[in-house]
């Protein structure tokens, strides 16, 4: 059943992964990674939606996030890459869909500079390439909070600045689940995960991925519609969708917008991995 959902132990370079798997067993697979201070919780709806139309979807838990291990700190991109190998390789899957946001679309633009071969497309939401210091520095400040108060002290301001106060008034039970997300978070794989994103530095190598790429944005996601642009300007045929009124998550925020732009990328690179 499209809607039954295995929770499996991976091992992975850092130690175990956390997974959860859904869909047709022999169908195209997608593996789905997340933002930082969350978890595969949060693509919940987008993996039972590709599951109930065919395709076999693994939510993968980033090392020191939800149920997964936590390595020792710090972290670069590249663990983080080869932990998503790690996920393919444990369940022999030679090809895959991905879809990343924030973190995870950092980590999958990884992928596609390094791993072409293992991918069937890229949908990259809410991130970047690289990491210019002023981007870079407050993670400093974060992580300082994190060691003296753990994640707990982060979670309220950081789903402030995913959803804004108006969304999670309005929303009370997604903002408990995020903020219970974010709080469960171990405090050495949000310090790996902060240094990881404070070395991101694809931004030279990205005219490299020929994998087919879809870029979403939320439109009030700060300076990442500009940075998305421009990242659609590196990467050959990539198409750019942005969502209108959405922030960091517009996954979450704006669903429908966004799952119909999800929706028009899995159609559109679905040849010869069609369900």
């Amino acid at each position: 059943m499209s809607g039954d959902v295995k929770r499996l132990r991976v091992a992975g370079p850092g130690g175990e992964i956390a997974v959860s798997v859904q869909g047709p067993a022999s169908a195209p697979a997608v593996l789905m990674a997340h933002s930082v201070l969350s978890s595969g919780m949060m693509w919940e709806a987008q993996a039972t939606l590709l599951a109930a139309k065919g395709w076999r979807v693994i939510r993968a838990d980033t090392r020191g996030h939800g149920e997964s291990a936590a390595p020792a700190a710090p972290y670069a991109m590249h663990d983080l890459v080869a932990d998503s190998i790690a996920v393919l390789d444990a369940l022999k899957i030679a090809r895959a869909h991905y879809v990343g946001l924030s973190l995870g679309g950092m980590s999958g633009l990884g992928l596609g500079i390094h791993h072409p071969k293992r991918l069937l497309s890229l949908c990259i939401c809410d991130a970047r390439a690289d990491m210019p210091p002023a981007f870079a520095a407050p993670w400093d400040e974060r992580i300082a909070i994190a060691q003296k108060q753990g994640c707990a002290a982060l979670a309220d301001a950081t789903i402030e600045r995913w959803f804004g106060k108006a969304f999670l008034d309005a929303n009370p039970v997604i903002a408990q689940k995020f903020r219970a997300a974010a709080s469960a978070t171990s405090v050495e794989g949000f310090i790996g995960c902060a240094r990881a994103i404070q070395g991101l530095a694809y931004l030279g190598a990205v005219s490299r991925i020929t994998t087919p790429t879809t870029l979403i944005v939320g439109a009030n996601d700060g300076p990442l519609p500009q940075a998305m642009q421009a990242l659609q300007g590196l990467i050959k045929g990539a198409v750019i969708e942005v969502v209108p009124q959405a922030g960091h998550l517009p996954n979450i925020d704006q669903p429908t917008a966004f799952n119909a732009a999800l929706m028009r990328h899995f159609y559109k690179n679905s040849q010869g991995s069609t369900p």
